[in-house]
């Protein structure tokens, strides 16, 4: 299909280092040049956009959470994953239609590396699953709890943020070895999904016996805790770690909007439960596990195949609407994967 390429294209930019929680005045919406390919890249039209919260750290000014790559220049497009369709080819191996996934960022056109681009087959799965399940967040969640929790039957695995993308794969996957799961999420709602996922616990961090829902759920202790959120979360869990549990530290929500020193408990008593009960703590980002893809897509797509992985996908139609987006993804107003649809997908 042949496409008229546009001379100019809107962007979202960072307009201002956040304190604290951002806001939609953080961001700036411009016009812009759509570029031209070089030798060895292509340009590529962005139909889907991922809203990730550790892009939060990406745009800088957090009291007590650093990002593992440098924050986005002021002024600078906001950085994000994308899932595009190819308009203009100068490297081989790629054509015009060809759907991809890469890092376009929130902007409607962007010129990538071949090198950076995977190709997609939209026969195999529906292409925005791969900036979910079976992208970035999905590899997050098989890789930190196959390889570093290591989940064994009869075992108690605890998932943090467990209704996220990240979250209700771990919890579908720690089933799938025998596990039992327990997911903590926030509200009713977000309780009631965990249900529907086939966690064996729901237990909700928002309500006031909090910690007591979890000594209940977690009657003989917790084997694997995956955490994404940190704070009162974590202060409620890490007591109920057994001997020898494995702790995939994936993030620490609670500390990318922080504008002061973290509040906590004893870090000592901490770390002495970590010795005297031989606990394993491991932060990790996806990119270590990048190699285990083939394993990952395998499992992952097998059982979405047959429908005992399940998965939730929240579309926002437009750009514009990217930084009230964020902002909710932030505050956890979502269930599952939310993206911003920036361009018609000729997929569907």
């Amino acid at each position: 299909m042949h496409r008229t390429i546009p001379t100019t294209q809107r962007r979202i930019t960072l307009a201002a280092r956040p304190h604290g929680v951002p806001r939609p005045t953080d961001f700036a919406s411009s016009v812009g040049p759509v570029p031209a390919p070089a030798a060895g890249e292509v340009l590529v039209r962005t139909v889907y956009l991922s809203l990730d919260p550790y892009l939060r750290g990406r745009m800088g000014s957090s009291a007590t959470h650093s990002s593992s790559a440098p924050a986005i220049p002021l002024g600078g497009v906001m950085e994000g994953g994308t899932v595009g369709e190819v308009v203009v080819s100068a490297a081989d191996g790629f054509r015009p239609g060809d759907m991809v996934a890469g890092s376009s960022g929130w902007q409607e056109y962007a010129v990538q590396p071949a090198t950076a681009l995977r190709r997609l087959d939209p026969a195999q799965a529906p292409v925005s699953t791969a900036l979910g399940v079976l992208g970035m967040p999905g590899l997050t969640g098989w890789a930190g709890l196959v390889e570093i929790g290591g989940p064994r039957p009869g075992e108690t695995v605890v998932v943090a943020a467990a209704t996220g993308t990240v979250g209700s794969l771990v919890g579908q996957l720690a089933k799938r070895r025998g596990a039992r799961a327990v997911g903590i999420a926030g509200g009713p709602a977000k309780v009631a999904r965990l249900r529907e996922l086939g966690f064996d616990a729901g237990v909700d961090h928002h309500a006031p016996d909090f910690t007591d829902q979890l000594a209940a759920a977690t009657a003989d202790g917790i084997d694997v805790y995956f955490e994404n959120v940190g704070g009162k979360v974590w202060d409620a869990v890490w007591p109920r770690l057994n001997r020898h549990a494995r702790v995939p530290v994936c993030g620490v929500a609670s500390a990318y909007s922080a504008v002061g020193p973290a509040a906590g408990g004893d870090m000592s008593a901490l770390l002495s439960h970590l010795v005297t009960r031989s606990i394993m703590l491991r932060g990790f980002v996806f990119h270590e596990f990048t190699h285990l893809r083939p394993r990952f897509e395998a499992e992952v797509s097998a059982g979405l195949r047959t429908g005992e992985l399940v998965h939730h996908e929240e579309i926002v139609d437009g750009l514009d609407r990217a930084p009230d987006a964020f902002v909710g993804t932030l505050a956890g107003e979502h269930l599952g994967k939310r993206l911003v649809r920036v361009g018609e997908d000729p997929t569907r």
